[in-house]
C-alpha cells in the first residue's frame, strides 16, 4: 500500500481521536460506555485528559500531511498509543476486565502501532 493510503489512515485515525476527545470534553465521564457517576475530581481529570487526546489526534492529522518529514513524530505517537494498550493490561491485572468494547480498543492499541511502523518502514510503493 502506498504512503498516500497511510496518510489517509492516519488522518482518519487522528480525526476519530479528536472526535472522541471532543465528546469527553463536552459530556465528561458520562460519555464512557458502562461508566458510573463520578465526583468533580474524576470529571475534571477525564475532561483534562480529553484535551491531550484532542492534541494527539490533531497531531496525527498534521503529521499525515508530510510523512516524509514527520514519520518520527508518527512513530513516537504510535509508541504512546501502544503504551496505552499496555496500561489497559495493567488495569485488567489490577481491577479486572472492562466491558468488551474496551477489551477491543485495547487490542487495537496493541495492533495498530506495529502495523503503522511496518507501513512507514516499507516506504513509498
Amino acid at each position: 500500500m502506498s504512503q498516500r493510503y497511510l496518510a489517509w489512515f492516519l488522518t482518519t485515525f487522528g480525526m476519530v481521536c479528536a472526535a472522541i476527545a471532543l465528546v469527553h470534553i463536552a459530556f465528561g465521564p458520562a460519555s464512557i460506555p458502562g461508566s458510573v457517576p463520578v465526583n468533580a475530581t474524576m470529571d475534571s481529570e477525564d475532561r483534562f485528559y480529553a484535551t491531550l487526546l484532542l492534541g494527539f489526534g490533531l497531531a496525527h492529522v498534521w503529521a499525515a500531511r508530510d510523512l516524509a518529514n514527520r514519520s518520527g513524530l508518527v512513530l513516537a505517537m504510535q509508541a504512546t498509543f501502544f503504551v496505552g494498550g499496555v496500561a489497559r493490561i495493567v488495569s485488567i491485572l489490577a481491577v479486572g476486565m472492562p466491558i468488551p468494547l474496551f477489551v477491543f480498543l485495547g487490542g487495537l492499541e496493541l495492533i495498530i502501532p506495529p502495523l503503522v511502523w511496518w507501513w512507514l518502514r516499507r516506504g513509498p510503493v
